[in-house]
């Protein structure tokens, strides 16, 4: 509303995010911009809702609105409640000794494909700048398709430790959207945007980013 009344003709990012379509079947592989809404978490309706108000300023007064539904991306920084960096985050824990070598998963069979948050913020900046259409919604994601499972043993591959791995049933979601596959072609169309960066060149760097944290000092929640 402050926008609308104060800079109508600004070109305004929406970030809704590919948990908008939570549950999707085989057949609908991969995820275009037209697949139906089947959130599968709180988190994942209020992302609806996000992307229903973009739509509507873009449609009732004609501005400059453009949302993105962005697929699984991550890096260094990423917070410790998102599955790769907590995985890492164990990791590096377990490294210098602080926590026993037992890792805590989830769901590892929920397939993702993944991209590189620095790639992320790149598409988002060429969204903005290059000929923005009004009303129009973009699916971002990287190149990388994997499980969660698979994710892990990634990760596991730049350490020496070999981990016990171990179920716990307080990380598991009582609903998963567990088939994220996008299509991206509609956006790289429009904007010639490519993944640069390399799935395991990114959890390298998670990993990485949490043994300098451990290292550091810094106060440490286990989660």
């Amino acid at each position: 509303e402050a926008l609308r009344h104060n800079a109508p003709h600004g070109v305004i990012h929406i970030c809704s995010s590919s948990e908008v379509f939570g549950r999707v079947s085989q057949d609908e592989l991969p995820i275009n911009e037209d697949c139906r809404f089947h959130p599968a978490s709180p988190y994942a309706i209020s992302k609806v809702g996000t992307d229903l108000l973009g739509r509507f300023y873009a449609e009732a007064y004609g501005m400059n609105v453009q949302t993105t539904r962005m697929f699984t991306h991550t890096g260094p920084r990423r917070g410790d409640v998102f599955v790769e960096s907590n995985f890492a985050k164990q990791i590096a824990c377990m490294e210098k000794g602080l926590i026993p070598p037992v890792l805590h998963v989830g769901n590892l069979k929920s397939m993702r494909t993944w991209a590189d948050v620095r790639d992320a913020v790149r598409a988002y900046h060429m969204l903005v700048t290059i000929d923005p259409e009004p009303g129009e919604t973009y699916n971002i994601g990287g190149n990388h398709s994997c499980t969660v499972g698979e994710m892990l043993d990634t990760l596991l591959k730049f350490t020496q430790l070999r981990p016990e791995i171990v179920e716990d049933k307080e990380r598991l979601r009582p609903i998963d959207a567990d088939l994220q596959i996008p299509d991206t072609s509609k956006f790289r169309k429009k904007t010639g945007w490519e993944p640069r960066i390399k799935f395991q060149q990114t959890m390298h760097d998670l990993l990485q980013y949490w043994r300098t944290e451990i290292m550091r000092n810094r106060p440490v929640t286990y989660r």
